[in-house]
């Protein structure tokens, strides 16, 4: 008898798998090749991540302006949650490139001035949200952690920055080749 409830748990675990919606890919297949071809390179890989992110943003307002759109919130939704990724995903690199004693301060100032045009897109939207409730709803929650987590990652990468220049009097950071 416990054999048989075991397998049609498993048989309902593997029916809900398998019904579940598929994950969006955020990067597209030439994005993924221009980041593996830049898994060494600090700068460059960094950059793209702010290039990348700075499109799924732009992706967002359009999606709110655009009329041929008809469904705004979820739009927004998506394209929001995208951003957030791809964000995460530049916050991780920063972390891992520190973590190897990497001297990413010149393009961690990058960083922080993208963290600084991304907060200033994510408020503007915010605020803007107040002209349609029913769209906003749908991704009010998304745009607070958008917000918080940038709110964040600003004084982390400002921490990082005076760490890496701390370090790099003391001569403790490795140099790009």
């Amino acid at each position: 008898m416990k054999l048989y409830v075991m397998i049609a748990a498993v048989l309902l675990a593997f029916t809900m798998i398998a019904s579940a919606e598929p994950r969006r890919e955020e990067l597209t297949p030439a994005e993924i090749d221009q980041l593996r071809d830049s898994a060494q390179e600090p700068d460059l890989r960094l950059k793209l991540y702010i290039k990348f992110s700075r499109e799924r943003l732009d992706a967002v307002e359009q999606a709110r302006t655009d009329a041929k759109v008809t469904n705004h919130g979820q739009q927004m939704h998506e394209r929001l949650q995208d951003f957030l990724d791809l964000y995460d995903e530049l916050n991780e690199n920063v972390d891992t490139f520190a973590d190897r004693k990497a001297d990413i301060r010149k393009v961690l100032k990058t960083v922080i001035e993208a963290d600084t045009e991304f907060q200033a897109k994510l408020r503007a939207l915010r605020d803007a949200s107040g002209t349609n409730p029913e769209d906003a709803r749908q991704y009010e929650f998304l745009l607070s952690n958008a917000l918080d987590t940038l709110d964040s990652s600003v004084q982390d990468h400002r921490q990082l920055l005076t760490e890496q220049e701390e370090a790099a009097k003391h001569k403790k950071l490795i140099k790009q080749q």
